[in-house]
């Protein structure tokens, strides 16, 4: 899907916190084919990378001056007006890490950190809508929320984005899907004691044509994995994968792509 301008509440642009970015880069580019361009900043380079000539994301080094910032995969949902959906999530018990602030004149952007912890940005689009496509190959095409209090999670985002939702049975699991503007985008699953300490937290999947080469290739070049290749009955193959960085994000390869 090409997208030339986001609805409000809908995944926008993920972007890398890399502890070394020249190894990150490495990393993804041979893993994913992504192209990679640096756009010189003061403070370094930001790393735009892209697929077919189409936009994608970002990814930069993480600096001593960043202390707030935890490495890993940040993933951005465009909104109309950021002050607003910062004021409705601060008074539904959000905390704001970083931010509002103006990036130039591609847009405004905010860090923000849930009800339970989880990590995610808001932007408010300038000339720069965000990333150009969606769900194509090499690409985003899913974004999961796991939390251990699944109703008050989607109570909270719902009232600040919009989403409209519904309640699906994958597999014995219960599972809260997300659409915006008659758009899947993502969904929201409950943490069980199962997960242990792990923390909530947004989950990124790109969609990849074989889930299982792109899983070992992972390891060949230093990656972890975290799920193996698993089947998902009517939805597709996937795997959680942790890179040389320990960023995690996952893979999937879908049964019946649009």
């Amino acid at each position: 899907m090409n997208i030339n301008q986001y609805l409000q509440g809908l995944p926008c642009w993920t972007e890398l916190a890399a502890s070394d970015a020249v190894a990150a880069r490495r990393f993804y580019e041979s893993l994913l084919g992504w192209e990679l361009a640096d756009i010189p900043l003061p403070e370094g380079a930001y790393t735009m990378y892209s697929f077919n000539g189409q936009t994608l994301g970002a990814m930069y080094e993480v600096t001593e001056e960043m202390h707030f910032i935890v490495p890993g995969w940040n993933l951005y949902f465009a909104v109309d007006d950021l002050d607003a959906v910062l004021n409705t999530l601060q008074e539904g018990g959000a905390i704001i890490r970083t931010g509002p602030h103006q990036v130039g004149e591609a847009g405004r952007m905010a860090m923000i950190s849930d009800l339970e912890g989880a990590s995610f940005c808001l932007w408010e689009a300038g000339n720069h809508h965000g990333a150009a496509q969606f769900g194509e190959l090499n690409t985003l095409c899913w974004v999961e929320l796991a939390c251990r209090q699944d109703a008050e999670a989607l109570a909270f985002y719902q009232k600040a984005l919009g989403w409209q939702s519904r309640r699906l049975d994958m597999e014995g699991m219960p599972y809260t899907e997300l659409e915006q503007g008659n758009i899947a985008f993502g969904g929201v699953m409950p943490m069980t004691e199962e997960w242990g300490d792990i923390p909530s937290h947004w989950m990124l999947y790109f969609r990849v044509e074989d889930c299982d080469q792109i899983a070992a290739k992972a390891q060949e070049l230093g990656g972890e994995i975290c799920v193996p290749p698993t089947e998902i009955d009517g939805v597709g193959r996937f795997a959680v994968i942790t890179d040389p960085q320990g960023a995690v994000f996952s893979v999937i390869t879908l049964s019946d792509p649009v």
